[in-house]
Protein backbone atom coordinates (compact mmCIF):
# COMPACT_ATOMS: atom_id res chain seq x y z
CA UNK A 1 0.00 0.00 0.00
CA UNK A 2 2.93 2.37 0.69
CA UNK A 3 3.91 2.61 -2.98
CA UNK A 4 0.28 3.10 -4.00
CA UNK A 5 -0.18 5.96 -1.50
CA UNK A 6 3.09 7.58 -2.58
CA UNK A 7 1.99 7.31 -6.21
CA UNK A 8 -1.36 8.97 -5.36
CA UNK A 9 0.48 11.94 -3.84
CA UNK A 10 2.91 12.14 -6.76
CA UNK A 11 0.15 11.91 -9.38
CA UNK A 12 -1.75 14.71 -7.63
CA UNK A 13 1.37 16.93 -7.60
CA UNK A 14 1.18 16.99 -3.80
CA UNK A 15 4.89 16.59 -3.08
CA UNK A 16 6.60 19.96 -3.52
CA UNK A 17 10.31 20.74 -3.38
CA UNK A 18 11.86 24.07 -2.39
CA UNK A 19 12.14 25.88 0.96
CA UNK A 20 8.96 25.78 3.02
CA UNK A 21 7.69 27.08 6.34
CA UNK A 22 5.65 24.27 7.90
CA UNK A 23 2.68 24.75 10.24
CA UNK A 24 4.97 23.51 13.03
CA UNK A 25 7.26 26.51 12.48
CA UNK A 26 10.01 24.27 11.10
CA UNK A 27 11.55 24.67 7.65
CA UNK A 28 11.79 21.85 5.11
CA UNK A 29 12.93 21.26 1.53
CA UNK A 30 9.79 19.13 1.01
CA UNK A 31 6.15 20.14 1.45
CA UNK A 32 3.26 17.69 1.36
CA UNK A 33 0.36 19.71 -0.08
CA UNK A 34 -2.49 17.63 1.31
CA UNK A 35 -5.15 19.73 -0.37
CA UNK A 36 -3.97 18.38 -3.74
CA UNK A 37 -5.33 15.09 -2.34
CA UNK A 38 -8.25 16.37 -0.25
CA UNK A 39 -9.82 18.10 -3.25
CA UNK A 40 -10.28 14.67 -4.84
CA UNK A 41 -13.18 12.83 -3.14
CA UNK A 42 -12.35 9.42 -4.63
CA UNK A 43 -8.71 9.56 -3.53
CA UNK A 44 -9.63 10.97 -0.11
CA UNK A 45 -12.27 8.27 0.28
CA UNK A 46 -9.77 5.57 -0.60
CA UNK A 47 -7.23 6.80 1.96
CA UNK A 48 -9.88 7.24 4.67
CA UNK A 49 -11.06 3.69 3.92
CA UNK A 50 -7.52 2.47 4.70
CA UNK A 51 -7.63 4.31 8.04
CA UNK A 52 -11.16 3.08 8.81
CA UNK A 53 -10.25 -0.53 7.98
CA UNK A 54 -7.21 -0.33 10.24
CA UNK A 55 -9.34 0.71 13.23
CA UNK A 56 -12.50 -1.28 12.38
CA UNK A 57 -13.36 -3.70 15.14
CA UNK A 58 -12.42 -1.23 17.87
CA UNK A 59 -15.10 0.65 19.74
CA UNK A 60 -15.30 4.07 18.09
CA UNK A 61 -18.16 6.48 18.79
CA UNK A 62 -16.82 9.57 17.07
CA UNK A 63 -13.98 10.60 14.74
CA UNK A 64 -12.29 13.93 15.45
CA UNK A 65 -9.70 15.94 13.58
CA UNK A 66 -7.96 19.28 13.92
CA UNK A 67 -8.81 22.06 11.50
CA UNK A 68 -8.37 22.36 8.55
CA UNK A 69 -7.53 19.15 6.69
CA UNK A 70 -8.68 17.05 9.62
CA UNK A 71 -12.26 18.24 9.04
CA UNK A 72 -12.48 16.47 5.69
CA UNK A 73 -10.67 13.36 6.92
CA UNK A 74 -12.78 13.11 10.09
CA UNK A 75 -15.99 13.40 8.09
CA UNK A 76 -15.05 10.76 5.52
CA UNK A 77 -13.53 8.32 8.02
CA UNK A 78 -16.60 8.70 10.27
CA UNK A 79 -18.91 8.15 7.29
CA UNK A 80 -17.11 4.91 6.49
CA UNK A 81 -17.28 3.79 10.12
CA UNK A 82 -20.91 4.86 10.53
CA UNK A 83 -20.23 7.22 13.46
CA UNK A 84 -20.25 10.98 14.17
CA UNK A 85 -17.60 13.43 12.99
CA UNK A 86 -16.35 16.54 14.78
CA UNK A 87 -13.36 18.88 14.59
CA UNK A 88 -11.25 20.91 16.99
CA UNK A 89 -10.46 24.53 16.17
CA UNK A 90 -7.53 26.62 17.27
CA UNK A 91 -8.45 29.32 19.76
CA UNK A 92 -5.42 31.15 21.07
CA UNK A 93 -2.89 28.57 22.24
CA UNK A 94 -5.36 25.66 22.50
CA UNK A 95 -7.74 23.64 20.36
CA UNK A 96 -11.38 23.43 21.36
CA UNK A 97 -14.49 21.68 20.17
CA UNK A 98 -16.86 24.55 19.40
CA UNK A 99 -20.08 24.76 17.35
CA UNK A 100 -21.98 22.66 19.91
CA UNK A 101 -19.78 19.63 19.26
CA UNK A 102 -19.93 17.26 22.19
CA UNK A 103 -18.06 14.25 23.41
CA UNK A 104 -19.86 12.42 26.17
CA UNK A 105 -17.75 11.27 29.09
CA UNK A 106 -16.37 7.85 28.19
CA UNK A 107 -17.02 8.09 24.43
CA UNK A 108 -14.31 6.46 22.33
CA UNK A 109 -12.68 8.83 19.85
CA UNK A 110 -10.53 8.10 16.83
CA UNK A 111 -8.35 11.09 15.90
CA UNK A 112 -7.40 11.67 12.26
CA UNK A 113 -5.19 14.24 10.58
CA UNK A 114 -3.51 14.85 7.27
CA UNK A 115 0.26 15.23 7.75
CA UNK A 116 2.19 14.73 10.99
CA UNK A 117 5.58 16.38 11.48
CA UNK A 118 5.85 17.15 15.21
CA UNK A 119 2.44 15.92 16.43
CA UNK A 120 1.46 19.29 17.94
CA UNK A 121 -1.98 19.47 16.26
CA UNK A 122 -2.67 15.91 17.34
CA UNK A 123 -1.60 16.62 20.94
CA UNK A 124 -3.84 19.70 21.04
CA UNK A 125 -6.79 17.66 19.72
CA UNK A 126 -6.10 14.89 22.24
CA UNK A 127 -6.06 17.48 25.03
CA UNK A 128 -9.43 18.82 23.85
CA UNK A 129 -10.85 15.27 23.91
CA UNK A 130 -9.42 14.75 27.39
CA UNK A 131 -11.01 17.97 28.71
CA UNK A 132 -14.44 16.68 27.63
CA UNK A 133 -13.92 13.25 29.21
CA UNK A 134 -13.56 11.35 25.94
CA UNK A 135 -11.27 8.36 25.52
CA UNK A 136 -8.92 8.59 22.55
CA UNK A 137 -8.41 5.10 21.12
CA UNK A 138 -6.04 5.72 18.22
CA UNK A 139 -4.69 8.11 15.60
CA UNK A 140 -4.83 7.78 11.82
CA UNK A 141 -2.96 10.08 9.45
CA UNK A 142 -2.39 10.23 5.72
CA UNK A 143 1.36 10.85 5.94
CA UNK A 144 3.74 10.57 8.86
CA UNK A 145 6.64 12.73 7.69
CA UNK A 146 8.29 12.97 11.13
CA UNK A 147 12.02 12.27 11.23
CA UNK A 148 11.74 10.67 14.67
CA UNK A 149 8.66 8.74 15.68
CA UNK A 150 6.14 11.07 17.29
CA UNK A 151 5.24 9.75 20.75
CA UNK A 152 1.56 10.22 21.55
CA UNK A 153 0.93 7.21 23.84
CA UNK A 154 -1.66 5.86 21.39
CA UNK A 155 -1.49 3.60 18.37
CA UNK A 156 -0.53 5.75 15.37
CA UNK A 157 -1.41 4.44 11.93
CA UNK A 158 -0.27 6.21 8.77
CA UNK A 159 -1.23 5.45 5.20
CA UNK A 160 2.34 6.43 4.35
CA UNK A 161 5.45 6.74 6.51
CA UNK A 162 7.93 9.01 4.75
CA UNK A 163 10.51 10.61 7.07
CA UNK A 164 11.24 14.07 5.70
CA UNK A 165 13.94 16.39 7.01
CA UNK A 166 12.84 19.55 8.84
CA UNK A 167 14.99 22.23 10.46
CA UNK A 168 14.54 24.82 13.15
CA UNK A 169 14.74 28.24 11.44
CA UNK A 170 18.05 29.03 13.21
CA UNK A 171 19.67 25.84 11.86
CA UNK A 172 18.14 25.80 8.38
CA UNK A 173 20.75 25.33 5.62
CA UNK A 174 18.21 26.61 3.08
CA UNK A 175 18.03 29.94 4.94
CA UNK A 176 21.84 30.02 5.11
CA UNK A 177 21.91 29.50 1.33
CA UNK A 178 19.44 32.45 0.93
CA UNK A 179 16.84 30.28 -0.79
CA UNK A 180 13.51 32.15 -0.60
CA UNK A 181 11.10 30.76 1.99
CA UNK A 182 7.62 29.75 0.78
CA UNK A 183 4.67 29.84 3.16
CA UNK A 184 2.10 27.41 1.73
CA UNK A 185 -1.44 28.12 2.77
CA UNK A 186 -0.64 31.72 3.73
CA UNK A 187 -2.92 34.42 2.37
CA UNK A 188 -1.42 36.24 -0.57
Amino acid sequence: MTDEVLNLFRAAGAIKEGHFLLASGLHSPVYWEKFRILQRPRVTGKLCRVIAQHFRGQTIDVVAGPTTGGIILAFETARQLGVRSIFAEKEGAVRLFRRDFEIASGEHVLVVDDIVTTGNSLRETLNAIDRLGGIAVGIGVLVDRSEKSVVLDLPLFSCLRSPTVAYSPSECPLCAAHIPLSKPGAAT
